[in-house]
C-alpha cells in the first residue's frame, strides 16, 4: 500500500520532538512492503538543521511553505492508499487537514495521526469550530503518539469511529550503548525544548535539585533555554542532534524524563526520550505519571521522582553500580516488549483490517 504521510518533519528534529517516532514507525512500515512518502514544509529552519539524509526506506518531499505548494502537495493525496494527516505540521495545518481528505480516493485509508492528543483534545473542547470536528466523520481512524483510555474516550466522545493509541519505542539501530562523551559528562541531564507547558516542571524537577545540590553537576540540552536564569552547576549546551543523542544519554549518572504539563496529566504518554534513553542503558529518573507501570517498573526499571526533592535525593543516593543495573534492566524490557517492530506490526494489522473492511464496505 501506498502511504502519503503530511507530517511537520522526517528529516530533522529541530523544534520536533516527533522525529524520532516518525522515523521509527515509518521505517518498519516500509520494511514490510509499505510505500512511503514523507510530505514536509520548509518552515521554522528545520531543514537548515537536518539530523539525517533523506532514507531509503521513504520518500521525502520538501515544500515552500506556499499555498501554491499546498495545492501541488495536496493533489498527490489521490496516489494513496493511506493517507495520513498528523498534528502539528506547523503550516497550513487546517488546509491540509480539509484538502488531503478532499483529494483522497473514496477507497483510501483516511488518518487524522494525533502527536499531542492532550493539546489536540484542548483545542476541540475550546473550539467548536475547530476544523477537526468537521473533518471527524471522514476519517476511517484516529491514531495518536500516548493519552491511553483518557485520549481513546475523549476521541471517541467527539465522533471518531475508532481511536488507537500507538505508543512511543525503541529503534535499536538508531538508539543504542556508546562509550560516554566528555561533551555530555554530568551526574544528571535533562533534554528537552523550552515550552510554555514543561517550563514550571523543569524548575521544579530539574533547577530546583540543581540548587539543592551545588556539588553536583547538571547538564541541559534543548532550544530555547539561553536566557533561562539556572544555578551556577547547570550547563546548557542547545539543541543536541539526534545522531548524539546516545552519547547524551549514555555520558551521565542518570538522565531525567519530565513530561509536559498536559502529557503528565493525562498519562499513558511515554516520550521518545524514555525509549531513547532506556535503549542506550542509562539509568532515568522521571516525573510520576499514570501508565508509566505499562512500560517501565518503578524501582527496578525507572526511578520515580514526586517533586523535586525526591530527584536530589535520588542522585544523591545513586552509585555509579546501580545507576548501571537500572540502566541495563530497562533496556532489557524495552527490546523485549516496546520497540518499533511491535508498534510497526500493530500498525500493519490495524491498516489491513480497515483496508479489508472497506472492500466489504464496497460490495455491500
Amino acid at each position: 500500500m501506498k502511504i502519503a504521510f503530511y507530517g511537520s518533519s522526517l528529516l530533522s528534529s529541530y523544534w520536533n520532538g516527533a522525529a524520532t517516532y516518525y522515523r521509527g514507525l515509518l521505517s518498519d512500515l516500509a520494511r514490510r512492503g509499505y510505500d512511503v512518502t514523507f510530505y514536509e514544509p520548509d518552515a521554522f529552519d528545520r531543514q537548515q538543521h537536518r539530523d539525517i539524509d533523506p532514507p531509503e526506506w521513504a520518500k521525502v518531499k520538501v515544500y515552500p511553505a506556499t499555498e501554491e505548494a499546498l495545492r501541488s502537495v495536496i493533489a498527490e493525496a489521490g496516489r494513496a492508499d493511506v493517507v495520513v494527516k498528523a498534528s502539528g505540521v506547523g503550516v497550513f495545518d487546517d488546509e491540509l487537514l480539509e484538502g488531503v481528505i478532499a483529494a483522497s480516493r473514496p477507497d483510501a485509508i483516511r488518518i487524522f495521526w494525533d502527536v499531542d492528543a492532550p493539546a489536540t483534545l484542548s483545542e476541540l473542547r475550546q473550539n467548536p469550530g475547530h476544523a477537526l470536528h468537521r473533518a471527524m466523520p471522514s476519517l476511517d481512524l484516529v491514531l495518536t503518539y500516548g493519552g491511553g483510555p483518557p485520549v481513546v474516550e475523549a476521541y471517541e466522545g467527539f465522533g471518531a469511529r475508532r481511536c488507537v493509541p500507538i505508543y512511543n519505542a525503541l529503534d535499536p539501530s538508531t538508539h543504542h550503548p556508546v562509550p560516554p562523551d566528555g561533551r555530555f559528562e554530568a551526574d544528571l541531564s535533562f533534554l528537552g525544548n523550552r515550552l510554555p507547558d514543561r517550563e514550571a516542571r523543569v524548575e521544579q524537577f530539574f533547577l530546583e535539585p540543581a540548587a539543592r545540590l551545588p556539588q553536583r553537576r547538571f547538564l541541559i540540552g534543548g532550544n530555547g533555554w539561553e536566557t533561562k536564569a539556572m544555578p551556577q552547576n547547570v550547563r546548557h549546551i542547545g539543541h543536541v542532534y539526534t545522531r548524539d543523542h546516545n552519547a547524551f544519554n549514555t555520558s551521565p549518572l542518570a538522565v531525567l524524563n519530565i513530561a509536559r504539563d498536559s502529557m503528565a496529566s493525562t498519562g499513558f504518554s511515554p516520550a521518545t526520550r524514555v525509549f531513547e534513553a532506556a535503549g542506550a542503558g542509562a539509568c532515568l529518573i522521571t516525573d510520576a505519571w499514570i501508565g508509566l507501570e505499562l512500560f517501565l517498573k518503578e524501582g527496578e526499571e525507572v526511578l520515580v521522582a514526586r517533586d523535586g526533592k525526591d530527584v536530589a535525593e535520588h542522585v544523591e543516593a545513586l552509585t555509579p553500580q546501580r545507576a548501571k543495573t537500572i540502566g541495563e534492566a530497562a533496556r532489557a524490557r524495552i527490546l523485549a516488549e516496546h520497540t518499533y517492530s511491535r508498534r510497526g506490526a500493530e500498525v500493519d494489522a490495524i491498516l489491513r483490517q480497515e483496508a479489508a473492511q472497506k472492500r466489504e464496505r464496497s460490495v455491500a
